[in-house]
């Protein structure tokens, strides 16, 4: 499965990868640390968890897609891979709900490359996969981020204290959610409707910081 829109491609993550994927990490390690899950030090009788390798990781992401709980993003721009977009925690029944975690190469950010991924994804979830929610945490610190789904018109609906261990340490995060009755046109071409009314009013407006 890959979704296309111009020069931005989402595509399953591959164990050929690799290489390109840690270059990027590597060159991108500042602008990634403060918003990158860590693993928290275990309790007096827990389990001692470990980073995993990038293989493992793969697999595992690969695991849980073959399970149905998850669809594991590479983002490649102008073909070269320039982040990770993952739907994750997807449940079905009475819920059909997944949330939405990415991040992007620092030397494409500002090109529409992330809200436009995201779109592609939200638009796959809602119309191929049958999800009815879709909603992403971000911290309130990381502006980038937040500027992603408010871009897209994604609903702000509270704040989880404490919510996941990023950067060494339990972090809140501020919820934003879709529903596929939002956004019946889809949400790719509400994006490039907005998109082009904003180009309109301001042609540098393409040239602003955010992803």
């Amino acid at each position: 499965m890959e979704l296309v829109d111009g020069d931005i491609v989402l595509r399953p993550i591959r164990l050929r990868d690799q290489r390109a994927w840690r270059e990027v990490n590597r060159r991108n390690r500042d602008w990634l640390r403060p918003w990158e899950a860590t693993i928290p030090p275990p309790t007096p009788n827990g389990p001692v968890a470990h980073r995993p390798t990038y293989r493992q990781m793969v697999r595992h992401l690969r695991s849980e897609a073959n399970a149905g709980r998850m669809l594991p993003f590479v983002i490649e721009y102008q073909g070269r891979l320039a982040g990770q977009l993952t739907v994750a925690g997807i449940t079905w029944g009475s819920m059909c709900s997944g949330h939405i975690g990415y991040w992007v190469d620092e030397a494409v950010a500002g090109r529409g490359v992330m809200p436009t991924a995201v779109a592609l994804a939200v638009d796959h979830c809602f119309r191929t996969v049958g999800l009815h929610r879709i909603e992403v945490c971000i911290r309130p610190e990381n502006g980038p981020s937040r500027r992603v789904v408010e871009k897209l018109g994604f609903r702000e609906e509270g704040l989880r204290p404490r919510y996941l261990h990023i950067d060494g340490a339990w972090r809140d995060h501020l919820v934003f959610a879709l529903t596929a009755e939002e956004v019946p046109e889809g949400l790719l071409n509400r994006w490039h409707r907005s998109r082009a009314r904003d180009e309109r009013r301001d042609p540098g407006v393409r040239h602003q910081p955010g992803n």
